[in-house]
């Protein structure tokens, strides 16, 4: 092969921005955005990974010994779109620990989030990463995910801002 063909794809990576950093653990590769920012650019996951798909979950009620029947919740017992992602992210970290997973192990999240009734109908973007901000690129968590992001008309009640699920791999 000569070294024109092999050049070409290189310098054509290169770039593209392919070189941009990355961490491996594993079978998992994490691509980091140029500049490194809140999320990835994408995750590569090796044949042998471990991969754990969660359905989509609602925020709990701020206070679990309430007696409101369910149909009658409102925003205020779940809270504001920063809270529900706080107990919606904690809903997420043990339903993977029980898995053998953990909150490092998640590379993929898809995060639908209601308008606001507070916001005009307008979806709490800043208030959604506030909360993802207190499980990910911490001390605890220095990891990171590829994310996508919707603002949706209505979740599964009207009392719920954010329904999140994740892929995990290991």
């Amino acid at each position: 092969m000569s070294f024109r063909l092999l050049a070409a794809p290189v310098l054509a990576l290169a770039l593209c921005g392919a070189s941009a950093a990355f961490t491996q653990s594993g079978p998992v590769t994490r691509h980091a955005n140029t500049p490194p920012g809140l999320i990835l650019q994408g995750v590569t996951v090796k044949p042998g990974g471990t991969m754990l798909y969660l359905s989509g979950q609602l925020a709990s009620p701020i206070d679990p010994t309430a007696k409101t029947p369910p149909a009658q919740l409102t925003i205020a017992d779940f809270g504001d779109t920063k809270t529900q992602t706080v107990s919606v992210l904690n809903k997420i970290k043990t339903i993977l620990a029980a898995r053998g997973f953990s909150m490092a192990d998640i590379i993929k999240m898809t995060v639908f989030v209601a308008g606001d009734p507070k916001l005009g109908g307008k979806m709490d973007f800043a208030g959604m990463n506030d909360g993802f901000k207190q499980f990910f690129g911490t001390p605890e968590n220095p990891n990171t995910v590829a994310r996508s992001t919707v603002q949706v008309a209505a979740l599964a009640g009207p009392a719920f801002l954010v329904e999140i699920e994740v892929t995990a791999a290991k």
